[in-house]
């Protein structure tokens, strides 16, 4: 059948019009439209799940043409590294982004005052700090290395770079806040120009910079914003799941408990459940590692201690390797999550990595008991099961015949030594030789 051109076109537009309503759905604003400021909550240590909620709401913004992108932080700092990609990924912005100190109680220290420079605009809420951006060694301690002084200079000519449109006095304190340690508050802040407004909600603070000149990709832009539509960006799942995996606390219990879990198939093979909850712990685990800062040479010590553990069941001194396991599963986690420390991110707690490492070598201990004691129960299934037990003669035994015992009869002979045995009398089994038993006259019953 022949299809008419105009019915072919009717078709296709139709086709088109389900397929984009299929299609995930992108919001698009009229040129007529109130102005939409994307308000993003950006909060916890600078680390990359930080820089991927950041790179993932500037995107969205972008292909959504926003008039603005307002960051609300409070971060206790962090990675340099990971700083310094957000900072490239916000001047890559072509949407304006200005940076708000926020909520009352919140800061924006060390690598999250370059951040806040970092914005096309600064803001700091009431009763909150910036500052004190030194870089600090891997323990959290002062470092006088010419590396420390080379890191102090690329930190305070990337702080002069971001600031060289602000007041000399607010690049002297950027610079400050890095030689010194230096911490300010938002309204000393304010006062120096090292942030363009102080407010205490982000309704105001569209208001105070609306009308204003923003420099953005190299070019002059006026803020427009009368009337603007707030909508919020928050967190994915997935960004939320990141986070927190800058907890070193959670994937210390995530290794632990995977460890043990694999431990627990090993030694009873034939389920599934503990072994893969196992694996998906130490997936889990081993992601978090990724993330955080450690120092692998943890991870030996945390080995060595499951090895002695299980070497301790077979060893001759029961309970000297169990322990030494525990020693070195508490060294090892303390190695592997404390000697790397990062301002912001968290340390592992002590008393935490002392319990659980208690808890596995007693836990071990516990199965070592009950090992050695298995060993040294008696059989208790096959024909060791009849020694010791007394059966009835039913075929005299001189030196040979037949005993009735547990239901069955048995041929038999008598121990050496011992006289036969007649009809009906009582004889004790005491051997099992191949699938003949040996006996001897039963003491009489009392």
């Amino acid at each position: 059948m022949k299809i008419s051109r105009p019915t072919f076109l009717l078709a296709f537009a139709l086709l088109c019009m389900g397929l984009g309503l299929l299609a995930p759905g992108r919001a698009v604003h009229s040129q007529s439209a109130a102005p939409v400021v994307g308000v993003m909550t950006v909060r916890g240590p600078v680390a990359p799940a930080m820089q991927l909620y950041i790179e993932r709401g500037l995107q969205q913004a972008a292909d959504q043409g926003y008039a603005l992108v307002v960051m609300q932080l409070s971060t206790p700092g962090g990675s340099i590294l990971t700083m310094n990609l957000i900072v490239e990924r916000m001047r890559a912005s072509s949407v304006p982004i200005v940076v708000y100190v926020s909520p009352r109680g919140a800061m924006a220290a060390s690598a999250g005052t370059l951040l806040t420079l970092a914005g096309h605009a600064a803001a700091m809420a009431p009763e909150t700090t910036i500052g004190a951006a030194s870089p600090v060694g891997s323990g959290g301690e002062d470092i006088n290395t010419t590396e420390a002084l080379k890191i102090k200079e690329v930190l305070k000519a990337t702080a002069r770079e971001l600031a060289q449109d602000r007041k000399l006095a607010a690049v002297q304190l950027a610079e400050e806040m890095i030689d010194n340690a230096r911490a300010v508050t938002s309204g000393e802040a304010l006062s120096v120009g090292l942030v363009d407004v102080q407010t205490d909600s982000v309704s105001d603070l569209l208001a105070q910079l609306n009308g204003r000149k923003v420099k953005v990709l190299g070019r002059e832009q006026t803020l427009q914003l009368s009337g603007a539509r707030q909508e919020n960006l928050p967190p994915s799942l997935v960004e939320q799941a990141l986070q927190t995996f800058t907890d070193p606390n959670l994937v210390f219990l995530f290794l632990s408990a995977g460890i043990w879990a694999i431990i627990i198939e090993i030694s009873s093979p034939g389920g599934w459940v503990a072994g893969f909850t196992g694996a998906v712990l130490l997936l889990l685990a081993t992601f978090g590692l990724g993330i955080l800062p450690v120092n692998w040479f943890g991870l030996f010590f945390l080995g060595l201690a499951f090895i002695l553990f299980i070497l301790d069941i077979k060893a001759p001194t029961h309970g000297a390797l169990t322990v030494a396991g525990g020693v070195s599963f508490i060294a090892g986690a303390l190695v592997l999550f404390n000697s790397v420390q990062v301002p912001g991110i968290p340390t592992i707690s002590i008393p935490l990595v002392v319990s659980v490492g208690l808890f596995l070598a007693a836990s071990f201990f516990a199965i070592l008991m009950l090992a050695l004691k298995a060993q040294a129960a008696p059989v208790l299934t096959g024909l060791q099961t009849l020694v010791g037990r007394v059966g009835t003669i039913r075929e005299a035994v001189s030196p040979k015949g037949q005993i009735q015992v547990a239901g069955e009869r048995w041929t038999v002979r008598m121990v050496e030594g011992e006289p036969g045995l007649g009809i009906g009398e009582r004889a004790e089994i005491v051997a099992i030789e191949g699938v003949q038993l040996r006996v001897k006259k039963a003491p009489p019953q009392e």
